[in-house]
Order: structure tokens, then C-alpha cells, then sequence
């Protein structure tokens, strides 16, 4: 990695604080979406089953529907649009789809697909194990979303309140599905305002607790 780039991304690092006040009625032109949408699927995952739907919400009456879902939070309806992080409760079917094409451009030998695909169903006998991969991944894609945002020029907010039961129910999110987080996108109307952290010290222990 060029020194420059390391810098470039280490800012972006820095830079990206949440924002709950947007520029009203900016639209992010199309390109720049698909691209935020492209980077955004680039997020890695366990098995490569890329365990995410992305629920893109850019039409104002649909945001409208869900601000009281939100509990009212402004940058809903405020933000050039919501993103809403899914989490897919039986990602072992996109099996065939990720290894499939491997296997058929010679990247992958036939009997290790075979052997991936049995140790994915193994696993996902368990809703438990299906569900935390749900959401662990979803949010690996959440994480990656919010940081190209970022380098696209945009801000963002990460949010956990919502009535999770609503929103599926509203906007008819399949079975499948599990909601994990809504992201606000937009142009900042003042800077963020950096949020302070806890130490080094506090956060990691060395070797062993």
C-alpha cells in the first residue's frame, strides 16, 4: 500500500462521525449510489455468502412511512436516503450461487465446493447459528457502507431505533430477512461533531485477560 493511499483511508477512518442533520432535497445522482451500493457489497463474509440485503429507500413518501417507525428521528426524512441493512437468515442458499461459477471457471475443485456446501448446511441446522451470522455479517456490510459514504463525500448515521417489528411489517420485508440497522446518506448540514473515545488502555487487553 502507497503511503498515500494509507493516508487517504486512515482519514477517511478519522473522519467518519455520525451526522443527524442533512442538506434537505439533495439527491445522490445515480452513479455515485450504484458505486456506495457496489463498495458497500464488497464486505467480507463468512463462506462468502455475502449474508446481507440492502433495502434502498429514496423516495420521500416511503421515508415519510417510516419516521414514525424510527420514533421520529429527523434524519429519516432529512437525508437524500435510508438504507436499511437486512440480514439474511438462510444465506447457505446463496451456496450454489458463490461457488458455483468457481467451480466452473476452474478456480475451485468440484469435491471442495462439495465439502463447503455440506459443512454450510451442517451449520445452518442451527437458527441460532443462522441468526448470528445474520447479523454479524450484515454488519460487517453496514460498517463497510458507512466508510465509503465517507469517501464519496456523504455522512451517514448508523441507527438502532426502530420498530423492527413495524418496519418488516411496512415496507414487506420477506421472512427471510432479518432488519439489522437503518443508515441515513447524505451531505452533512454542519460538520459532526467528533465523538470522544475511551483509551487503548480501556478497550484491548494484551495476550490474555
Amino acid at each position: 500500500m502507497s503511503t498515500q493511499l494509507q493516508s487517504d483511508v486512515l482519514q477517511v477512518l478519522e473522519d467518519r462521525h455520525s451526522v443527524k442533520q442533512y442538506q434537505t432535497g439533495h439527491k445522490i445522482p445515480k452513479e455515485v449510489l450504484k458505486q456506495l451500493l457496489t463498495s458497500t457489497s464488497q464486505a467480507p463474509s463468512a463462506w462468502n455468502l455475502q449474508h446481507w440485503k440492502l433495502l434502498v429507500i429514496e423516495d420521500q413518501a416511503q421515508k415519510e412511512k417510516l419516521l414514525p417507525i424510527a420514533y421520529g428521528q429527523k434524519q429519516i426524512v432529512e437525508s437524500s436516503v435510508v438504507i436499511a441493512i437486512l440480514g439474511d437468515l438462510q444465506a447457505n442458499k446463496n451456496a450454489e450461487l458463490v461457488f458455483g461459477p468457481a467451480v466452473e471457471a476452474g478456480f475451485m475443485p468440484k469435491e471442495l465446493k462439495d465439502n463447503l456446501v455440506a459443512q454450510i448446511e451442517g451449520a445452518y441446522q442451527y437458527p441460532q447459528v443462522a441468526r448470528d451470522e445474520a447479523i454479524r455479517n450484515a454488519s460487517l456490510a453496514a460498517m463497510q457502507l458507512m466508510i465509503a459514504a465517507k469517501a464519496l463525500g456523504y455522512d451517514t448515521c448508523p441507527m438502532g431505533g426502530y420498530d423492527a417489528a413495524k418496519f418488516v411489517e411496512a415496507f414487506n420485508v420477506p421472512e427471510r430477512y432479518l432488519p439489522v440497522m437503518l443508515i441515513s446518506v447524505g451531505l452533512a448540514a454542519s460538520p459532526a461533531r467528533s465523538a470522544g473515545r475511551l483509551s487503548l488502555d480501556q478497550i484491548t487487553v494484551s495476550n490474555s485477560f
